[in-house]
């Protein structure tokens, strides 16, 4: 999760999802690296930047199912979902620094939200999660 300045929420409209949905950056984790890492380099892999400031972890992992039609179309049917380490981080760069054509384009568009709009926009299949990960974060966010 990264946050601006006034608390509002990245989310990006992913490439290979239809419709009016979005989400937050998110990626695999590499051998031997630690997940804070892999935050921070799946970020600048997939919004261009990385100059953020950890604010604070969800203690737990959260998975999530794909829908099998949308697995079998982007993975092939190789993966069922995901198991996620949630970090939050807040923005230290502008807005201008933000670049979504990066070497592999993940997202469309992005903007920021604020929490009471966020999980209205989320694929539905992921909403179970960005419940309980906002619920963990949003405090530790608005300190």
């Amino acid at each position: 999760m990264l946050v601006n300045q006034r608390n509002k929420v990245f989310v990006a409209r992913r490439v290979d999802v239809p419709g009016n949905h979005w989400q937050m950056p998110q990626g695999g984790i590499d051998n031997n690296e630690c997940p804070r890492d892999a935050a921070l380099r799946e970020m600048k892999e997939e919004i261009g930047t990385n100059n953020a400031e950890l604010i604070g972890e969800c203690p737990e992992w959260y998975a999530y199912d794909l829908p099998v039609k949308l697995s079998q179309r982007l993975w092939k049917g190789q993966y069922r979902g995901q198991t996620q380490k949630w970090f939050a981080f807040r923005y230290l760069g502008q807005d201008s620094d933000i670049n979504l054509n990066t070497e592999i384009p993940e997202f469309t568009e992005w903007q920021w939200v604020g929490f009471n709009d966020l999980l209205s926009l989320i694929v539905p299949f992921k909403r179970d999660v960005y419940e309980r990960v906002v619920g963990v974060l949003r405090p530790l966010v608005e300190k």
